[in-house]
């Protein structure tokens, strides 16, 4: 018989789940308690939840949900990474938090109802994000404007230079 706690840890993060763009499961067993702290921190700034959680509720969660879960990711310590708005943030705190410790490892990515295998989450740190990838898309798009708009242009101030030299010229 389940407990309470449990009931309502289920509830909670059943919701969570079904709201979550990108779920990352890491191993977080060996951080101290500064670490862990620092990462949730980080992870708070990217607009990223982390939370340690029973893998007997994640899979229950998750097998609501029909979510891809095998029972090799939910193996020993498990906190999950969810992200509600940007898929590829949490790699990208997990690759910067990652650069001085070996912790936490991903041991499986949710991305679009697909588990990806842990070593994904390097290349995905490596996409650019949401707001990058329309910088670039509208960088693409003004250039030619902008050469068509000179282009245009190029004849008006040609002439405009010349009938000042002719008004020069003529006083």
């Amino acid at each position: 018989m389940p407990n309470t706690k449990n009931i309502d840890k289920y509830d909670e993060l059943t919701e969570k789940l079904s709201r979550a763009k990108a779920i990352y499961f890491t191993d977080y067993l060996g951080l101290n308690v500064g670490d862990m702290t620092e990462l949730r921190s980080k992870f708070f700034s990217a607009g990223v939840e982390y939370q340690v959680a029973k893998n007997t509720i994640i899979k229950l969660a998750a097998k609501k949900h029909n979510l891809p879960v095998t029972d090799d990711i939910l193996t020993g310590s498990t906190a999950i990474a969810l992200s509600y708005d940007e898929p590829v943030s949490p790699a990208k705190v997990i690759k910067e938090f990652t650069k001085d410790r070996d912790l936490p490892v991903v041991k499986g990515i949710l991305l679009d109802g697909e588990l990806l295998p842990g070593e994904d989450c390097k290349k995905l740190a490596d996409m650019p994000s949401k707001e990058e990838l329309l910088s670039i898309f509208m960088r693409t798009i003004q250039s030619p404007l902008t050469k068509f708009v000179s282009t245009i242009n190029g004849p008006m101030t040609k002439m405009v230079g010349v009938l000042n030299n002719l008004k020069e010229n003529k006083s």
